[in-house]
């Protein structure tokens, strides 16, 4: 165990090192240099319509009573990493149609409802991309063109309102584990962070029993969360994710999405378990 603690924590310097050696003020990340990144607003702006949030299940977009649930995990996750001074949190799950996606989307969204957040959603889910389909976006280009060196960032990325980012794909990578786990991937997404100064960045991670591509990813986000489906998710697969994912970066709760509740009028919601 001491020698994963260290493992991470070099890991965590090495990033830090990369973006200009970070310090804390005032809760919030920033560069000892001052600059105030890159403009979000020379961005293009996308906007979900009520139809298509709906459909796919996106609550959190204005707020309110069926927001509450997205709500209440933004609260947990903010005050959590907040505590540790972490900046960026993986999403994941044991298998497909777990809703990771869904939630990442719905977390993102009432994260930038909090105007002095500034939020990033990444999709690196590289073998079955959904975050465009979710919200609605067709890109002409895609994240892993921005890892691999063949496109830059502000020609990929849009924005929701004035503070979240989406960074999305148009396909799956050709190689998604190789380029996950390399260094230029790693490079690349430092010099995001350090141009851009998001306060909190997601990334919605591919399912953890699918392939190896988080193995050598997740040691460069600070936390991660993983998201079961009731009713069809093992205990025994949330037990072996959860311990693979601890063995490789910080678990901040489990997501039980997809529950079923007597009142017919509500069909998905979710509960959080965290962890002290």
């Amino acid at each position: 165990m001491e020698k994963l603690e260290a493992a991470l924590a070099k890991a965590r310097e090495m990033r830090r090192s990369a973006l200009g050696s970070p310090e804390v003020v005032r809760d919030k990340v920033v560069s000892k240099g001052g600059n105030s990144g890159a403009d979000w607003m020379a961005l293009p702006e996308i906007k979900l319509s009520p139809a298509l949030a709906s459909r796919n299940r996106i609550t959190a977009l204005s707020g309110g009573a069926d927001a509450t649930p997205y709500d209440m995990l933004r609260s947990r996750v903010i005050r959590m990493m907040k505590d540790k001074g972490w900046s960026r949190l993986a999403i994941t799950s044991p298998g497909s149609s777990c809703g990771k996606t869904t939630i990442s989307v719905n977390l993102a969204l009432s994260l930038s409802r909090q105007k002095d957040l500034k939020v990033m959603l990444v999709d690196l889910d590289l073998r079955r991309p959904a975050l465009h389909k979710t919200v609605g976006h067709e890109p002409a280009m895609s994240i892993h063109d921005v890892l691999d060196g063949t496109a830059a960032f502000e020609n990929l990325a849009v924005r929701v309102g004035g503070n979240l980012i989406l960074a999305m794909n148009a396909g799956a990578a050709r190689h998604p584990a190789e380029l996950l786990q390399s260094a230029a991937a790693r490079e690349r997404l430092d010099e995001i962070e350090r141009v851009w100064q998001p306060d909190i960045m997601i990334f919605d991670m591919s399912p953890m029993l699918a392939s190896d591509d988080n193995v050598g990813f997740l040691p460069n986000v600070d936390c991660a969360l993983l998201v079961a489906a009731a009713e069809s998710t093992t205990l025994a697969n949330i037990d072996i994710c959860e311990k693979e994912l601890a063995q490789l970066t910080n678990v901040l709760g489990i997501v039980l999405n997809k529950c079923r509740y007597s009142d017919d009028s509500v069909g998905y919601g979710y509960g959080y378990a965290a962890y002290g």
